[in-house]
């Protein structure tokens, strides 16, 4: 069994745990539940470099990141930066995260937060309403196309946009349908945690133009970026760049002034 595996398995099995006590109703009931949401696909599209950055203390391909920093001062570092977006990973087992992290993003900043989790079940887009997020994530290699239609389907009618990763031309034309909002091509093997920017050089051209198309890991490089956009990515999805130094918030100023050059 891979790590895509066993993060999917261990996920199946808390997400049952979760359900037997929080409920649905509970959710639905939350403050922000019904709270509006900020597009975060007009705010990418609406910046020069569409950069969403994430928050992440740790992942199964690095052990440690960062532990020693607050939600709060990461987010508003990113947003008076300039971000377009914040990814908040809410996974505990394997990445440190957690809904808490969410609330405490929401409650510091106004730029579009992107629920980062491996999505299998309804349960987990109420959860993310519920708790301040704008967008969610779907990850195409561990669902099936009608899973993907029916759980995007479910986001959008509770106002969150949809953020759909694929790695490969085969994930991608299994998941390309109207109720996806962003396209993200990750440029890290899931499986084998590699990483090669073909990913996205390859897929750029097979994604339809009516979506926004971010390119997702690896990505710690301005050339790499100016290059990315210059063949048709409008955003990019970093966090190990930023999160590994002591003022992820000030490194990403630095970055977006590098691009500027």
């Amino acid at each position: 069994m891979n790590i895509l595996d066993q993060i999917i398995a261990s996920k199946k099995r808390e997400v049952d745990l979760k359900k037997s006590v929080i409920s649905i109703n509970q959710w639905e009931n939350a403050d922000l539940f019904n709270a509006k949401t900020i597009s975060l696909s007009k705010s990418i599209i609406n910046s020069p470099f569409g950069i969403i950055a994430e928050h992440k203390r740790r992942s199964p391909s690095k052990a440690t990141i960062n532990l020693g920093l607050s939600v709060e001062d990461v987010v508003k570092g990113y947003e008076n930066a300039g971000a377009s977006g914040i990814s908040v990973l809410t996974d505990n087992h394997y990445f440190g995260g957690s809904l808490d992290d969410l609330v405490l993003a929401r409650a510091a900043v106004r730029t579009p937060l992107l629920r980062k989790e491996f999505i299998i079940d309804e349960y987990q887009i109420m959860e993310a309403k519920a708790n301040g997020a704008d967008a969610i994530l779907l990850i195409a290699v561990v669902l099936t196309r009608d899973e993907i239609k029916s759980l995007s389907a479910f986001a959008h009618s509770i106002a969150l946009e949809v953020v759909l990763e694929v790695h490969n031309q085969e994930e991608l034309e299994k998941s390309i349908m109207p109720s996806l909002d962003i396209i993200g091509v990750n440029n890290r093997n899931l499986k084998t945690f590699e990483v090669s920017l073909l990913n996205s050089v390859d897929l750029v051209t097979q994604i339809p133009e009516d979506f926004v198309k971010i390119s997702e890991s690896g990505l710690s490089n301005t050339d790499d970026l100016k290059l990315l956009k210059s063949i048709g990515y409008q955003g990019f999805l970093i966090g190990e760049n930023f999160m590994k130094t002591d003022n992820p918030g000030a490194s990403l100023e630095e970055f977006i002034n590098q691009l500027k050059i």
